[in-house]
Parts: C-alpha cells; sequence; structure tokens
C-alpha cells in the first residue's frame, strides 16, 4: 500500500491547492516536473522498490516478536501519583512494566522500552529518548504525562513540563486523536470524536488502518487544524518532523505482525486496546491512562526495526501526496488565515521549497531545525544552556550521520513573530 501511494505520478489535479508559500511552488513548477518525469522522487521510488523486492518481506518468528501481556507485564492501571500522557505507546508501556510504573524514566529506559515493546530502531528510540529529557525533563529523565515528582531540578529555572506541557516542542497540532491545545485547553486527552472518524475510516477499508487510510485522515484533521484552531501553527520540528511521526507510528508499532502479515495488520480491536477505548461504534468509552497491549500481539521483526531512515521514507510518502504537510506557518490569530513561511528565508536558503523533496533534506529540516530553535527555547528551561545545548547536539548529529543533510547553521525565527501560536507558547518559555 505504501508503494500505490507514493508511487503516484502526482498533477495539479491530484493535490488540492493550499494557502501557503510552499505548495503553491510545488503546484506550479516543482509538481509538474515530477509529473513530466513519470515518477514522483527517485529517491523515494528507488527506495520503495528496494523494500518491494522479492525476498525483502520482514520475516516473522513468532517467539522472538511476541510481546507479553502477562505475568511480569500484566496490565496494571496508574495509581493517582503514576504520570500517564499524549502518546498511547509509552502509556501502554507504563501500564504493562516496559517503561516504569510511574510514568517517569530515563533516557535508557525509553531506549530500551522502545526496542523491546514495539521494536523501534536504537537510532530513533536514541535521539527520541534524548530529545525528550533535554525539552521535558531534567536532560537525564523526563514524564510521559505532566510534571512529576523526583527528577532533578538543579539547573532548571522551574519544573520539567513532561510529554503534556510539550506543545510545538515535541507534541503539535494536527494529532490524530488529541486535540488541539489551544482549541481544546489540552493536548493530551484522546477526542472520541476523532478517534471514531480514524476507527470508520478503517472499516471502511476492510477493518484495517494502514498508512493510506492514516494519510487520508492526517489530511482531515491538517484541515480542521486550519479552519477550527485560530492559533495552529506547524514548527519545524513538531510539525514537519513529529508530527508525520506521530501518524506513521500507529500503523508502524501498532500493527499486529504475524506469518500472514508479516508487516502488520491494525485492527479496529486492537486500535482500541491501544487507545484505551471499549464499547462497540459509535458508543465508545475513553478511559484515560488505560492504554494496553493486546492479547496475542507481536511487534516488528529485529531484522525490521523502525529506524530513521525508514522514518524519513514514510514521512517522504506522505509529503509527495499533501504538500500541505511540508508548510511551516500557521494561522495568524483567525481560523482559515494559514500562512506559510518561505523556507528559504527561514533557513538562509539552506532548505528552499525546489530542493525539500531531494534525498533525505525533509527529515534533516525537521532535525537541524530544531537544534538551531533550540537556544531561545531552552533559554525558558535551563539557568545555563550549554549542557543542554551540547546534548542537543550530539543527539542531531547521531541522529542525521549518513543521511546527506545539507549544513543548517541558523534559523531566522523572527518569521514566527506573526503567529500567535508560536509567540503565545515562546513567551511561556516553550515553542
Amino acid at each position: 500500500m505504501l508503494t500505490k501511494i507514493a508511487l503516484l505520478a502526482l498533477s495539479a489535479q491530484q493535490i488540492a491547492a493550499f494557502p501557503s508559500y510552499l505548495s503553491e511552488v510545488f503546484l506550479n513548477k516543482r509538481n509538474a516536473e515530477l509529473a513530466a518525469a513519470g515518477s514522483p522522487c527517485p529517491h523515494i521510488a528507488a527506495e520503495l522498490a528496494k523494500r518491494q523486492a522479492p525476498g525483502v518481506t520482514p520475516p516473522f518468528d513468532a517467539a522472538e516478536q511476541y510481546v507479553s501481556n502477562t505475568g511480569a507485564n500484566v496490565f496494571v492501571p496508574p495509581g493517582p501519583t503514576d504520570q500517564r500522557g499524549p502518546c498511547p505507546g509509552l502509556n501502554a508501556m507504563a501500564n504493562h512494566g516496559y517503561l516504569p510504573h510511574s510514568g517517569v524514566g530515563t533516557i535508557d529506559d525509553f531506549i530500551n522500552g522502545c526496542q523491546t515493546a514495539f521494536g523501534m530502531g536504537a537510532d530513533l528510540a536514541d535521539f527520541l529518548a534524548v530529545y525528550g529529557a533535554i525539552f521535558d525533563g531534567d536532560l537525564t529523565s523526563y514524564s510521559i504525562g505532566g510534571p512529576a515528582a523526583g527528577l532533578n531540578l538543579l539547573g532548571l529555572l522551574g519544573t520539567p513540563e513532561g510529554l503534556s506541557g510539550s506543545h510545538n516542542k515535541y507534541e503539535g497540532d494536527v494529532s490524530p486523536t488529541r486535540g488541539d491545545l489551544y482549541q481544546y485547553g489540552n493536548d493530551y486527552l484522546l477526542q472520541l470524536s476523532q478517534f471514531s472518524a480514524l476507527y470508520e475510516l478503517g472499516q471502511q477499508n476492510g477493518n484495517s488502518i494502514d498508512l493510506a487510510v492514516l494519510t487520508a485522515y492526517r489530511t482531515t484533521r491538517f484541515q480542521e487544524s486550519v479552519s477550527q484552531n485560530p492559533y495552529f501553527f506547524n514548527a519545524p520540528f513538531s510539525g514537519v518532523a513529529a508530527q508525520p511521526a506521530a501518524w506513521s507510528f500507529i500503523y508502524r508499532f501498532m500493527a499486529n505482525k504475524s506469518a500472514e502479515h508479516p508487516e502488520g495488520l491494525l485492527t479496529g480491536d486492537v486500535l482500541k486496546s491501544f487507545y484505551s477505548i471499549t464499547g462497540d461504534y459509535p458508543n465508545f468509552k475513553y478511559t484515560p491512562g488505560h492504554e494496553a497491549f493486546p492479547d496475542n500481539w507481536y511487534k516488528r521483526n529485529p531484522a525490521d526495526y523502525y529506524t530513521i531512515p525508514y522514518l524519513a521514507v514514510d514521512t517522504l510518502a506522505m509529503a509527495l501526496q499533501h504538500t500541505e504537510f511540508l508548510s511551516v506557518g500557521g494561522n495568524t490569530g483567525t481560523t482559515n488565515s494559514f500562512t506559510g513561511v518561505d523556507p528559504a528565508a527561514l533557513t538562509g536558503g539552506v532548505f528552499t521549497a525546489q530542493n525539500l523533496l531531494q534525498g533525505n533534506n525533509l527529515i534533516c529540516f525537521g532535525f537541524e531545525a530544531s537544534l538551531q530553535a533550540a537556544p531561545d527555547i531552552l533559554s525558558g528551561l535551563y539557568v545555563n544552556t550549554a549542557a543542554a545545548l551540547s546534548k542537543l547536539t550530539g543527539a542531531v548529529s547521531k541522529a542525521t550521520s549518513g543521511l546527506g543533510c545539507p549544513q543548517l547553521s541558523s534559523l531566522n525565527t523572527a518569521q514566527f513573530s506573526k503567529y500567535p501560536g508560536y509567540t503565545k507558547l515562546s513567551t511561556a518559555g516553550n515553542y
């Protein structure tokens, strides 16, 4: 299905016009070039062809891939002081002992847990764990929910907010099941209307929530943020890099692997378990923090762990169909006022509308922008930002090594001054 998505020949008729600088450029120039060439992008076409070649189907080993939800990993609901937040996968891991039950873990806890429970590649697990510890914790640990006791507050200006307080630093708008912060007042509780819409799309697809379903619903959610959230802001990292991960992770990690479906099949019942939903459609009930691993559930094979290059392929495949996903910018204080930022003006010409879909530039842009924007963000979190910046520099360098990234040395964040979704958060020490 991913191949069918990514190898579609793009045309102006296939992609709806979107009110942003980037989308206009692609509709008027890049898109025509791709259609004329008969292939959406040589890089993505080659990568996907390799994955679809004979013999590349992931192996399945039931004993190696089984994820227990019994014994030491039996479900234990969170207590009154345990943290649960916006990520259903992390919540389920804490409920089953693949993370500390408190919901507060060290960098190593997150790296080891994400590999053991879901089959996340070490490179991706390492970056996400370090990033969370820097922006949502105390450089060594962080909470999957809100502020938590027990963290080392030395050198911090206040108590770390955890993932639930990481809006547009880590978590962002256009979530599959969580509401936009300034639309609902929180960004960590599931919205039943959104879950139900995704579930229904899966039922219409033969009880299968795959990348095609997720890409279609992401398009809907993006437009909902534009039309309903006056403070919608699509940031360089949380929007362009973390947002597609939040969508692709649903299928790539939650789909149940088997000999029949080695790449995974994500049914409605499995989705309900991971999102703490009971009842029958449309009469669902959501119990916050009770996310659980389903019975007889199998993760990714170690030979097919989900790595940063794999994420780059999925991110690009989605963007090739819907160029609005690439648009850094946001609403300017009213709904339907989305205005995009010229990536060349934002990055000093390092990344442009013409080169973002070349090679690995899209994922490179997201990672490198997170580093260049960090000084402003971290100045609101730490008394001295040197240690945090050093740690982040190492994490970004490690994550992008081998991707052939252009070197981004600065980010013109003054371009964001017209977006209240950015300024409201930056004045509070967030991004």
